[in-house]
């Protein structure tokens, strides 16, 4: 509905622009935008007044939830976008590979309660653990898990790892280094 209204209402252009103030978090990786920092803005009608909301991103952060929206706002865009080709290359492939952009990070699972969505088996306590969102109406819902094993089926592709540790930014060296082991062809 949000996508119609969108493309009926040219007067909501998606925007990318210095961050005011530093108070602001990305929507994707819930991390702080600097003062003057150039954002991306997703703007969208106000579901509760009158006007428009903008929810604010790293651009390359956009590029990998939101690549539908990011390539409509650098086509909107009336300056110069910086890593322009790389944020298009990244947005192109989240389009691509349509299971890419519900990537929300990577994590050891707490419990082994969880079920995989791809095959439906538990994940494991202390496995590693695709923690998956989708983008709906302006907002992300939580969507469940995979395991790490089950990224080539679900996603289409094994071209993930630099998602992974965008949306995890929790993650300590020794896990980071883990983890692209694991990922790394054999």
């Amino acid at each position: 509905m949000l996508a119609a209204i969108m493309r009926d209402n040219p007067a909501m252009p998606h925007v990318f622009e210095p961050a005011a103030s530093g108070r602001a978090k990305c929507r994707g990786c819930r991390q702080a935008l600097p003062k003057g920092e150039i954002r991306f803005g997703e703007r969208l009608p106000n579901p509760f007044a009158e006007g428009e909301v903008t929810h604010w991103f790293h651009p390359l952060c956009a590029a990998y939830k939101i690549p539908q929206e990011l390539l409509d706002g650098i086509a909107a865009a009336t300056g110069e976008v910086a890593d322009r080709e790389g944020l298009e290359r990244a947005a192109r492939f989240g389009i691509e590979h349509r299971r890419v952009p519900r990537i929300d990070g990577v994590e050891r699972s707490p419990s082994g309660q969880a079920r995989c969505r791809h095959c439906k088996e538990m994940i494991e306590k202390g496995a590693w653990r695709v923690r998956l969102v989708f983008h709906e109406e302006g907002n992300f819902s939580p969507g469940g898990f995979i395991h790490l094993a089950c990224r080539k089926p679900y996603f289409e592709t094994e071209d993930i790892l630099d998602r992974l540790l965008r949306f995890s930014p929790g993650l300590g060296e020794e896990d980071r280094r883990a983890l692209a082991a694991e990922l790394r062809p054999r």
